[in-house]
């Protein structure tokens, strides 16, 4: 049996002693193992990096270590990449993106009877409570426009020496 010697073409960075990556011109990422092109994704493509990469430390062509070498991304990523590999295979890169929270709208009845609790005076912070909604939920809604706050009214001058008069308590010294 006759052994192939593993011919790279030229400008082909090594990633391991087996597995190398070529830029094309045309933006193209070539991944060559022992001489036979066995992978291409566009050079923009960072969702096929990841799965490429994971896929090669998984099948022992390279290390973690390698990878992080050889095209100057951090340890974290790298790691981060392959447990999604492990964990999700292909579906982690490429299946539809599950986002684990989610943007809580005030709508309807729950919107006017948060407004009501606003108009009496409430706090966001105990509506908040009450209403099983995050304060910055009622707060993003006030700043939007959904919800109107009510200021607190200025103390009328006349109304406060009326009101000590009658308590006996006086605002001069």
């Amino acid at each position: 049996m006759q052994l192939l010697l593993p011919l790279f073409p030229s400008k082909t960075s090594m990633i391991s002693s087996t597995l190398g990556m070529r830029r094309d011109s045309d933006g193209m990422v070539s991944y060559i193992h022992d001489g036979c092109i066995i992978y291409q994704h566009c050079s923009k493509d960072i969702q096929h990096f990841r799965y490429i990469t994971s896929s090669f430390i998984n099948l022992h062509l390279c290390t973690q270590a390698e990878v992080c070498r050889a095209f100057k991304v951090s340890e974290d990523s790298v790691y981060r990449a392959y447990k999604t590999f492990k964990e999700k295979g292909e579906n982690g890169f490429f299946g539809p993106e599950i986002r684990h929270g989610r943007a809580y709208k005030l709508v309807g009845e729950k919107l006017e009877h948060i407004q009501s609790k606003l108009d009496a005076g409430q706090s966001v912070n105990s509506i908040a409570k009450e209403e099983d909604v995050r304060e910055s939920t009622i707060r993003a809604a006030i700043n939007r426009g959904a919800l109107k706050k009510r200021e607190p009214a200025e103390p009328d001058p006349q109304q406060a020496q009326k009101e000590s008069v009658m308590t006996g308590t006086s605002s001069r010294i």
